[in-house]
């Protein structure tokens, strides 16, 4: 039976719902359980999951609804006394951060004076109009949240681009300021290599593959996916660029975009080739030949990195950086494994190993239905970080349930030879993520090797030694298990490859002078500058989790308790709205 029960102005932020959720879904005689908030969305969401009741039709956004399927009505009250004790728990563990927590604007800004950014992650449909009041008080909005409408991004970069702030978003998922993490985001080391990118694992990929390398980075600022669209215009990636050319410690600019619209990629590259510093650019899906003058080219998100060091370190720019970094293993196989599933929590990792796979095997075209980016003659590729996979659900990088199934199910196909998996690391993630994947993992290969066949996992790990969950530790437990682990996605993708007898080859690109820049000052504004050059000091609107990275990295946080206006109400939101 269901049970469902409504806990009236019992705000809690969305993770934490997701988080909770999970706990009672793990207890004895619970078949299901689904802990949101009240809002129209998640009505729709209890609806499609066959969860809905009667009772959440009186539920405001501002009202916590619990929902379980059990069989014994005694369970309702265990589960009831194991929600108040996690909340509990959560509010003695707030109550001994370092930081303020407030209730309003001015009370943000009188407790700290110097911010000059707001991070934003409260759902979406409240996202732009706390992004306006940032922009209106003299702030950068990075906005995490995602579900915002394309033309308020556009309204909302407008109006940045005219007061000289940024906008980093929507669904903007990573940032480093002056070596300070934001939202999921890894620790890298500080150095003269700046960073833009409409692409959030893209970016972690590849700023985490230049920690490694020896490099380090001055700043890796996030635009939000469709900032490279038609319809945005690169308005903060342009703006970014030309601050990145004005920054003093920057010396090389690297370039992450996911496939942008043509015009808009030219007026990019036509800005690249007016700065005065290196750069190297990858629009994920190309594959170029040439290098332009003082901007290179890359065709994957490890050649970025490596010749983003190798200009930061002034070494010599190799023709060719794409190759098949050590022996492939040896795959023994039965006639009918044939097929190669990539399951992934990094939609551009996921993007990347589509390319080079549907290259490598001649499949043509990419789609993009469902969460796959490929999907031809058995082989996938799941962005599994997809709306359709995560609508009430946490993300995969947080946790690990939707991919266990996914594991299994691909497991349980007969045609299965190799699975590829992402371990993304960092502020946000799951704390131990190769530890919650590692049974079901261990599990398939037992049940293949008593079918008497190999199945094989190759998966890569984007982290660095700094970051709260201990690199080489995941590395290890992941090769001690039979995981074939790759130093990055580029490689890990090539050894599944060359495990199928493909040789995935690129040829030796060339350099050519650039053709005459066009002429123009680059300006910046004093905000941009501000930013640049210092911590940041951040107002934290939405998830309390991401103000510990914040400050413990040197900036300065207050965290504002947010709830929504007028307990959720959108009439009276709006008419409270037009009454400022």
């Amino acid at each position: 039976m269901l049970y469902s029960i409504i806990k009236e102005n019992s705000y809690q932020d969305s993770v934490n719902l997701m988080l909770l959720t999970n706990k009672i879904s793990t207890m004895d005689g619970v078949n299901q359980a689904s802990i949101m908030m009240g809002t129209p969305a998640n009505k729709d969401i209890f609806q499609n999951t066959g969860m809905y009741t009667d009772e959440l039709e009186k539920a405001g956004p501002n009202d916590m609804c619990i929902v379980i399927r059990t069989e014994s009505e005694e369970k309702v009250s265990e589960v009831l006394a194991t929600i108040e004790d996690e909340l509990k728990n959560q509010a003695v563990s707030s109550s001994k951060q370092e930081f303020e927590s407030v209730r309003t604007w001015d009370k943000a800004l009188q407790a700290l004076p110097n911010a000059n950014l707001a991070l934003i992650s409260v759902p979406g449909q409240y996202a732009a109009e706390e992004a306006e009041k940032a922009l209106d008080r003299g702030l950068h909005a990075f906005i995490f949240s995602d579900n915002v409408d394309i033309q308020d991004e556009l309204r909302l970069k407008q109006k940045a681009h005219e007061k000289g702030l940024l906008v980093m978003g929507p669904d903007c998922g990573t940032g480093i300021l002056s070596g300070v993490p934001v939202a999921f985001a890894n620790v890298v080391k500080e150095g003269n290599i700046g960073v833009v990118g409409a692409s959030g694992t893209g970016i972690q990929e590849v700023t985490t593959l230049i920690d490694r390398l020896g490099g380090g980075v001055s700043h890796a600022i996030g635009t939000g996916g469709r900032d490279l669209s038609e319809t945005i215009g690169a308005i903060t990636m342009l703006d970014t660029i030309q601050g990145l050319e004005k920054h003093n410690a920057t010396e090389v600019i690297v370039v992450i975009s996911k496939p942008p619209a043509k015009e808009v990629r030219n007026q990019v590259v036509r800005l690249l080739h007016r700065v005065s510093k290196p750069v190297v650019a990858i629009f994920v899906g190309e594959e170029p030949q040439v290098h332009e003058g003082n901007v290179f080219y890359a065709h994957t998100l490890e050649e970025t990195a490596m010749i983003a060091v190798d200009l930061s370190k002034d070494r010599e720019i190799k023709a060719n950086y794409n190759k098949l970094d050590t022996e492939a293993p040896k795959a023994e196989l039965k006639p009918e494994q044939t097929a190669i599933k990539g399951l992934y929590s990094g939609g551009t990792l996921a993007y990347e190993t589509a390319v080079l796979m549907s290259k490598g095997l001649e499949l043509g075209q990419l789609i993009h239905e469902d969460g796959y980016m490929l999907k031809a003659k058995g082989h996938e590729v799941i962005d599994l970080g997809d709306d359709k996979y995560t609508q009430g659900k946490p993300h995969p990088m947080i946790d690990p349930e939707t991919r266990i199934h996914y594991i299994e199910q691909a497991a349980q196909d007969e045609s299965t030879a190799i699975i590829l998996l992402d371990v993304v690391l960092g502020y946000g993630s799951h704390e131990d993520m190769v530890g919650a994947l590692l049974p079901i993992i261990k599990k398939t290969q037992s049940e293949a090797k008593a079918k008497g066949k190999n199945l094989y996992f190759v998966a890569t790990v984007c982290g660095t030694e700094k970051d709260p969950q201990d690199y080489q530790e995941q590395k290890t437990k992941l090769e001690q298990a039979g995981v074939i682990v790759k130093d990055s996605n580029n490689q890990a993708v090539r050894t599944a490859l060359a495990m199928m007898g493909i040789q995935l080859q690129e040829k030796d690109k060339s350099f050519t002078p650039a053709e005459q820049a066009e002429q123009g000052d680059i300006e910046i504004s004093e905000a941009i500058t501000k930013l640049l050059n210092g911590k940041p000091g951040v107002v934290n609107v939405g998830l309390k989790k991401f103000v510990n990275a914040v400050t413990s990295y040197g900036g300065s946080a207050v965290h504002f308790d947010w709830r929504p206006v007028a307990g959720g109400n959108e009439r009276m939101r709006k008419i409270l709205s037009l009454l400022k």
